[in-house]
């Protein structure tokens, strides 16, 4: 199954204004190569479509244009995040052929937990008391959160806008699993993954400048993370949390190693970055870190974010320190599936369009 282009069609990208993270960044990319390799029509629509220069800085050099208007009709078609707010913009539109890219799967749950004033009330509540107070929060509203995702997750096809949509994209095998086991038809799901900002594909590390460290993202898993930190008193761990792009870049061409036991929503893209950097990759299991076309790493870098585990990390870091240059050997071809993505992503974009 292909989606048919015709001389008319035009193509509308929905991202959030003047917002810069990864997700973001690819419903950019996707814009930039649509026109540019496949010579399609499309445009970005931005939500609120209101604000004045909805384009953040970061995104400028794609040179993407944008619409503040949709035209809803048969021939077009438009393109949306999961997250909640963009599944929204779809039912403003009764025409126009439709399609959700899941970017993440948990992101989608999470959206619609946190976007509502009835979820999670009390420590919300609670949070901001003591925020007054004191200057701190007792509780991690988004582990919070994805303790409800994993425990009870929404019914899909209780969402019209999801059970109308007319094709949906998936970033990760976990996504299209996901589809598949909660009643999308198969024949409206595409592959289409994503590849990461040249500036890391194009970094040269020199391995031998390569430090004792540890670098991760707190704002994943660091629940068991904090575990990890506090059983390891000797390990020097770097947290990636309030850097610029370039700081991020340079702190995982220092670290030999990067661990992420987060929930890995879709196929994230800092295990990558860390990869493509020359870290040793550690993570847990859970969302498309289950799955080895989304993350092929060797079955020993893998483990359950489960305390019994915690020497067994701990003694894979130091072994990936003591021995990084054969370490470093483990991931040859996780890193050449990285360098490869982009040619991927325009191959993937030619089977899906299709000008008839």
């Amino acid at each position: 199954m292909v989606i048919s282009i015709f001389h008319n069609t035009k193509i509308y990208v929905v991202a959030p204004a003047n917002t810069f993270t990864g997700g973001p960044e690819l419903l950019h990319q996707l814009v930039y190569h649509l026109r540019n390799n496949l010579n399609l029509d499309a445009y970005m629509y931005y939500i609120p479509s209101s604000i004045l220069d909805p384009v953040h800085s970061a995104f400028k050099k794609y040179g993407n244009p944008f619409v503040r208007e949709v035209k809803d009709k048969k021939e077009n078609l438009i393109i949306v995040p999961e997250i909640i707010d963009g599944i929204k913009t779809l039912k403003n539109f009764s025409n126009i052929r439709k399609a959700i890219w899941w970017l993440s799967v948990d992101n989608f749950y999470l959206s619609f937990i946190l976007n509502s004033k009835k979820n999670l009330f009390l420590p919300r509540a609670v949070n901001k008391l003591i925020f007054l107070l004191f200057k701190k929060r007792i509780f991690d509203i988004q582990e919070i959160a994805y303790r409800k995702i994993r425990k009870n997750q929404l019914n899909l096809n209780k969402f019209k806008a999801i059970r109308d949509a007319d094709y949906h994209f998936v970033q990760s095998y976990y996504a299209m699993k996901h589809l598949e086991e909660k009643g999308i038809e198969k024949n409206k799901i595409f592959y289409l993954s994503d590849y990461l900002n040249e500036e890391f594909l194009k970094t040269q590390t020199d391995l031998s400048q390569k430090e004792n460290i540890v670098a991760y993202n707190p704002k994943k898993g660091f629940a068991f993370t904090r575990k990890i930190i506090s059983s390891a008193k000797d390990i020097k761990f770097i947290p990636l949390i309030n850097m610029t792009r370039d700081e991020v870049i340079k702190t995982l061409q220092r670290a030999k190693v990067y661990i992420d036991f987060g929930n890995h929503p879709g196929k994230d893209r800092i295990p990558r970055e860390a990869a493509i950097l020359g870290c040793c990759v550690i993570t847990g299991k859970r969302g498309s870190a289950a799955f080895f076309e989304d993350v092929p790493l060797p079955d020993e870098y893998k483990f359950e974010d489960i305390e019994k585990n915690i020497p067994k990390i701990i003694g894979k870091i130091k072994d990936c320190f003591d021995n990084f240059e054969e370490r470093y050997k483990d991931f040859e071809y996780y890193r050449n599936i990285i360098k490869n993505e982009p040619k991927k992503f325009s191959e993937d974009l030619k089977k899906i369009f299709v000008k008839v």
